[in-house]
């Protein structure tokens, strides 16, 4: 390395001499067509670009080498280093001076130019090694929230898919053990008419919370590839919260369920089955999770922006503040005293799709007076100017059921 450097800085001086030695002969050639003033600048010129294009050694040299050659060729008497008019030495001094100090800042600039380049460069180059850093640590999150979602979808498999199987599996063969006059235990086994209807019902409904599960694995992968389709039309929001009821009547027998709608509370512009679904979601999770003989409380009424609000609240254990969040990710339950909630953990999942397709908010809250949870969504109200959407045509979406 320091061999390179000295070849390197060798060549620099024996160029720096050639150039003035070069420029002193083209001088000299002028003759008498050149006075020293213009000597002096041009070989000054090139003590400049030796500095600007080199070290500050060889331009040194070249400062040395051009008052040398000044002095020699160009300062009377010609030919000698001796100089008779003091105004002459007054001369060589200046351009010696000026030449040495020029050229010294000249190679600073130079350097510094250099050295500030190579700053950007290693700036660029850390900058770089920090993107990949973050390129390699979102990746890395990124599979460990895959692997995440995969544990959750497994669990939800093993425990939303093989309980209602087993449920199936178990009532069938009981009845076809019948059908063929299978022997348990030395009797044969035999039902009388409500066993039977009893273990179709197991089979009916067990088959149907089989069918919703499947439903929702189709609606959350719809919802994350932005497929989710909605059928926007007008309506009134108290009609939406009523169909949401009439389907979870049997839900809230043992509560007692309240509604308030603000009056003149406009008509709007949205998805009534799909908002008839967030808010039915939010009511079986009330009923879910608040004892029997409490109250459920639904309201609707005007917010900021051309909204309107729709609040769900139960009288229930409420939801800790640091799960408000995640309560609507996908197949999360949070357990209550150390027992499993039933559901599939998609409900509130779908339901934050729905509304934020709507352009709305969905968010999750505390009781104000007392325990329980309450959650309230956000819907636009829509263009009042607007003609109704055209219906989407049946083979483009599949709704909710």
């Amino acid at each position: 390395m320091w061999w390179g450097r000295l070849e390197r800085s060798r060549a620099g001086y024996l160029i720096a001499a050639a150039v003035v030695a070069a420029l002193t002969a083209a001088l000299k050639l002028l003759g008498g067509r050149v006075n020293s003033t213009t000597v002096a600048l041009a070989l000054l010129l090139a003590v400049l670009f030796i500095a600007a294009r080199m070290e500050s050694g060889p331009a040194l040299v070249a400062s040395v080498l051009a008052a040398f050659c000044f002095n020699f060729f160009f300062l009377p008497p010609y030919g000698t280093l001796h100089i008779a008019d003091v105004e002459n030495w007054v001369a060589l001094v200046a351009f010696l001076l000026t030449a040495v100090v020029a050229g010294q800042l000249s190679a600073r600039a130079r350097h510094r130019a250099e050295e500030a380049e190579a700053g950007r460069l290693e700036i660029g180059r850390l900058y770089e090694e920090l993107r990949a850093a973050f390129e390699r640590a979102s990746h890395a999150e990124a599979l460990r929230q895959s692997e995440k979602l995969k544990s959750a979808l497994l669990d939800a498999v093993t425990h939303d898919i093989r309980t209602p199987l087993t449920s199936i599996k178990a009532s069938v063969t009981t009845l076809l053990d019948e059908l063929r006059g299978k022997v348990d235990g030395g009797r044969s086994v035999t039902l009388d008419a409500e066993s039977r209807r009893d273990m179709l019902e197991v089979i009916d409904e067990e088959s149907d919370r089989l069918n919703r599960f499947v439903e929702g694995l189709i609606e959350l992968a719809r919802i994350e590839a932005g497929e989710l389709r909605l059928r926007l039309r007008w309506g009134a929001v108290d009609e939406v919260v009523a169909a949401a009821l009439a389907r979870a009547a049997p839900l809230t027998k043992d509560h007692t369920v309240s509604v308030e709608v603000e009056d003149g509370l406009p008509a709007v512009r949205v998805d009534q089955h799909a908002v008839a679904e967030v808010v039915y979601t939010l009511v079986d999770n009330a009923a879910k999770y608040s004892p029997p003989g409490t109250s459920i409380r639904i309201e609707a009424a005007r917010a900021a922006g051309d909204m309107i609000s729709i609040a769900v609240e139960d009288q229930g254990q409420g939801i800790p503040s640091f799960l408000r969040e995640r309560v609507f990710d996908k197949f999360f339950r949070a357990t209550r005293a150390g027992r499993r909630p039933p559901g599939t953990g998609m409900g509130l999942a779908i339901a934050r799709g729905i509304v934020e397709a709507h352009g709305g908010r969905i968010r999750a809250e505390g009781r104000a007076g007392g325990t329980g949870a309450r959650v309230v969504f956000t819907l636009p109200i829509g263009d009042e100017g607007a003609a109704p959407a055209q219906a989407v045509a049946e083979g483009e979406a599949d709704r909710i059921s």
